[in-house]
């Protein structure tokens, strides 16, 4: 063991040539790092890979938090995990329904990881697998061959536990989020957790019309229970619980109350996305998704 954390540290400060400026590593505690890829969309460099996923590291095994967006963009996060750690990838996590979550899954299947997922997010995944993949080969091109569906060899409805090299792992699903299946990795020893989609940082979030921003609330309202020490978001750099509730927590609630203020006073669709995000107007991506983000929790609310 004592081996392998000293050829990880050692190996974590050479530069990985051909990833180095798409998937950015950043160690959290020993045997855990975050591999935060860019926030821009999908495109032929990134592979699908524009989320932030992780690795921990134990002496049977490394368990990996996320597959990659396309069979090229698992591979890409292959040479960075083996610049990390000489311990082999025995369990995947999905955490989600995005493609990014999980259409690598096919790749890591092939090198004899087993992959772990709710039965939500397998659900998902299976109703818009086609879609995404016809969007994908706009997005990434020539990119996307090799990539095709696999899905999870372990499914559990609300939580599962993994042990693993004395490490205890424990992978939550409360409720939808941003995708239906959305699932947070908690790992008691290093009160450390990866948390999916469920929390953004630094960029808006994405209410889509497969979310659920009334249970996206009670997910993240489980994530700030555990009182995590480290952070790891499914959008953004390792961060703080009290940055978690600022950019996705408080977002939410703002966004919420705007507009149910706005149905009380008898507002259609159209002119909900005026209603006041001002606030958050300091996150990337907040002109190309905020007007959206309000007709869509128009939408969800409007039969609440």
């Amino acid at each position: 063991m004592m081996r392998s954390i000293v050829f990880s540290l050692v190996a974590f400060l050479v530069p990985v040539a051909s990833t180095a400026d798409i998937l950015n590593v950043k160690p959290v505690a020993s045997g855990i790092w975050a591999i935060e890829g860019p926030a821009e969309q999908r495109n032929s460099e990134n592979l699908g890979n524009n989320a932030t996923f992780g690795l921990i590291e134990t002496s049977e095994g490394a368990v990996l938090i996320d597959p990659g967006g396309t069979w090229a963009g698992a591979e890409m996060l292959h040479d960075i995990v083996r610049n990390i750690t000489d311990q082999p990838v025995e369990f995947v996590i999905n955490t989600g329904g995005q493609d990014h979550r999980w259409l690598g899954n096919d790749y890591w299947r092939q090198q004899g990881a087993t992959i772990i997922a709710s039965v939500d997010a397998v659900a998902d995944q299976k109703e818009r697998g086609s879609l995404q993949l016809t969007i994908l080969s706009e997005l990434v091109g020539a990119a996307l061959s090799g990539t095709k569906p696999a899905f999870a060899d372990v499914v559990f409805q609300e939580d599962y536990t993994l042990e693993i090299g004395g490490v205890r792992i424990e992978i939550k699903h409360v409720g939808a989020a941003h995708t239906p299946g959305d699932s947070f990795v908690w790992l008691p020893g290093t009160q450390a957790v990866f948390t999916g989609d469920i929390v953004y940082v630094g960029r808006v979030l994405g209410v889509m019309d497969f979310s659920n921003s009334a249970e996206w609330l009670d997910s993240f309202a489980a994530i700030e229970a555990l009182e995590p020490q480290f952070l790891i978001p499914g959008h953004g750099p390792v961060t703080t619980l009290t940055q978690a509730q600022t950019d996705t927590r408080d977002y939410l609630v703002n966004l919420r109350t705007q507009v149910g203020a706005y149905i009380d006073e008898g507002g259609d669709i159209i002119g909900s996305v005026d209603v006041d995000q001002s606030a958050f107007a300091y996150l990337e991506q907040f002109d190309a998704l905020a007007r959206r983000n309000a007709q869509a929790v128009y939408q969800q609310m409007e039969w609440e």
